[in-house]
């Protein structure tokens, strides 16, 4: 393809058959050069100096091939994700057609009903959207940081999380026992042949109505088999119960099955899913990439002559709800240890009331220690408080609210009919607390989103790979003579982040980075 001429800004993708229409778009609208092509990655290649920005219906359908051909691209559009952020919000009609995920296997064709929009339906919905945006730039920016996170998503999932298969092994094996050919492993077999011993029969222990009948029939008064209420038991079973859903967990989630599946060539590729909760947190549609046992961490292992550089972001929400209140008094108490600031403040006698205090705030608390502390910050922090008690008031009378940058929360559901006005008033409670934490969260994903988006540029110029990532953490893998570079850039990407959301507004955004040789040193 043949750059096109400056001021072209738009260059959309989409798959014809076995091919790809490759349309470049001006910034008047206008069709500048469209043509069929069937090396997209060369064609790309030879476009991206000039800085355009790349539109398609689904980063997982495109950006895989680019990837697997050693192709990145600066910036994108998803029209998938971007649709449903306008629809939200009210902006524009809901089109189921804009809302499917066209990830296919290897190899795979796609159904009628799965396939991709052609171009000419891409330039149009491209259009919808302007229109839509409008000179809202709060709503601009949340766009390109969604659609720059999707493209994080997929290069994540290209490059992987360096794994030590080895060191996998032995982990689990220390925690577990050997790997066997059939059956439980020795260790979680050995807990499970106690809690049959102390309960005098044989329990189906992994099926819960089974294991709650038996704890009943043992005559200990439960409501459910959770961890947490199983600790409040005295009982010999307590004890060997607890130790094997721990390990149980383990060995589910995280063990040589879950390798065998998701790691190979020494690179855990976990499929995240930008948006994947309501609120614009990642979840993950395979691999487990967001619960990583801490068990098996030490199994993320720098390459020779590489580090890992793993940074979080410290007590992100509060910082967020300052900024978005622009609670000075807040601000101030967050210059350092934003918990020890509520003591030093005054408000709280101690640093975990202080978290159980904010949780309470960020969460809706009224029982409790949360009963008891929130009103302090009420009073000491009234700018903050009234962000978050205005969202529950919203919600609680059927409204929506909205994060910082635009995202919109869905309407409180249709009551079931007949349902009894305590039961009403019980659920209206309920979705308060929803949007209460809505606003903050969402915003916080909001400003995950920029901090990545901006360590991707300054890695682009200076090298590493981001290869995890956690809600507020991030793990870049890096040469070793890079690693301390690398940290600082991270630093200075929360704090450009901070900027890009709140402007000049006085919130630190401080982050940890540790420069270590596996994941789990950094847990130490």
């Amino acid at each position: 393809m043949v750059p096109p001429s400056v001021g072209a800004v738009d260059a959309v993708i989409a798959p014809v058959g076995d091919a790809w229409e490759v349309a470049v778009v001006g910034d008047d609208g206008a069709v500048r050069d469209r043509r069929t092509i069937d090396d997209l990655p060369a064609a790309v290649a030879a476009l991206e100096p000039e800085r355009p920005r790349w539109v398609w219906q689904d980063s997982t359908r495109v950006a895989p091939v680019l990837l697997a051909a050693g192709v990145a691209v600066e910036r994108a559009r998803d029209l998938r994700l971007s649709h449903r952020i306008l629809a939200d919000a009210g902006r524009m009609p809901l089109d189921a057609r804009w809302l499917r995920r066209l990830r296919a296997p290897d190899g795979a064709l796609f159904s009628m009903d799965e396939a991709p929009e052609p171009v000419d339906a891409l330039i149009a919905e491209l259009a919808r959207q302007e229109a839509a945006v409008g000179d809202d730039a709060s709503l601009r920016l949340l766009l390109g940081a969604e659609s720059t996170g999707a493209l994080i998503a997929e290069e994540l999932l290209h490059v992987g999380l360096p794994w030590s298969s080895a060191e996998h092994d032995r982990l689990l094996a220390d925690a577990l026992g050997p790997r066997p050919m059939a059956g439980r492993p020795a260790l979680l077999q050995a807990l499970a042949d106690d809690v049959d011993r102390i309960l005098g029969h044989r329990v189906s222990i992994d099926s819960a109505p089974e294991l709650l009948r038996a704890l009943r029939g043992a005559g200990l008064d439960v409501r459910s088999t959770s961890r947490w209420e199983l600790r409040e038991i005295d009982h010999p079973v307590v004890e060997p119960l607890i130790a094997y859903k721990r390990l149980y967990r383990l060995w589910t989630a995280n063990g040589w099955q879950w390798a065998d599946e998701w790691v190979r060539d020494g690179r855990f590729h976990a499929e995240y899913v930008p948006a994947g909760v309501v609120t614009g947190r990642w979840a993950t549609a395979g691999g487990g990439a967001m619960q990583i046992a801490k068990q098996v961490r030490g199994a993320v292992v720098a390459d020779p002559g590489w580090r890992l550089v793993v940074a979080d972001a410290a007590q992100l929400e509060p910082r967020v709800l300052a900024a978005m209140a622009r609670d000075e008094a807040l601000a101030e108490a967050a210059v350092g240890d934003l918990y020890e600031g509520l003591v030093d403040d005054g408000v709280v006698e101690s640093r975990p009331k202080a978290k159980v205090a904010m949780l309470g705030a960020l969460y809706g608390g009224t029982s409790g220690d949360s009963g008891r502390l929130v009103p302090a910050l009420r009073r000491a922090y009234p700018r903050a408080m009234r962000v978050v008690d205005d969202a529950a008031t919203t919600g609680e009378r059927g409204g929506v609210v909205r994060t910082w940058l635009g995202r919109t929360s869905a309407p409180m559901p249709p009551a079931r009919s007949g349902i009894a006005d305590r039961d009403a008033v019980s659920r209206e409670r309920a979705w308060g607390r929803f949007t209460r934490n809505f606003v903050v969260q969402g915003s916080a994903a909001e400003w995950a989103l920029c901090w990545m988006a901006l360590l991707r540029r300054s890695l682009r110029a200076g090298g590493g790979e981001l290869v995890y990532f956690l809600h507020d953490e991030v793990i870049v893998h890096a040469p070793a003579e890079r690693a301390e570079a690398v940290a600082d850039e991270i630093r200075a990407a929360a704090a450009g982040a901070g900027r890009m959301l709140f402007g000049s507004f006085p919130i630190t955004f401080p982050v940890d980075a540790r420069i270590v040789g596996d994941y789990g040193a950094a847990n130490d």
